[in-house]
């Protein structure tokens, strides 16, 4: 057996609360954080611009040639768009640029194909 003395029951007690204490401060420290990646985000947010009421999607290449005309929004919309004011899409679905199927900017429009 040995002679080591054992630590008495307040005495881990109190190791318990130290190390409680330390997971208290780790836990705060999260919520902290947490609270700070979440503010940012709503930030980031606000500041976002709007989504333009009508896109217009490109082709490769050089020419990057008209492909489709969007809804802002739609869902289907390419990586290579660019917002267009209303009467520029207007005038792109009457010169044959055609309408995305999905978003039908050429029903919003109220263009007849």
């Amino acid at each position: 057996m040995s002679d080591t003395p054992q630590p008495s029951r307040l005495e881990k007690l109190r190791i318990v609360e130290g190390f409680l204490r330390h997971q208290l401060g780790q836990v705060e420290r999260w919520i902290a954080e947490e609270q700070q990646r979440q503010a940012e985000q709503t930030r980031g947010e606000q500041a976002r611009p709007p989504v333009p009421d009508w896109l217009i999607e490109v082709g490769i290449g050089v020419d990057k040639l008209p492909v489709a005309v969007h809804v802002g929004g739609c869902h289907m919309m390419g990586k290579r768009i660019r917002g267009i004011p209303r009467d520029q899409a207007l005038r792109m679905l009457t010169d044959g640029v055609p309408a995305c199927t999905h978003c039908r900017p050429d029903t919003k429009l109220g263009v007849l194909e």
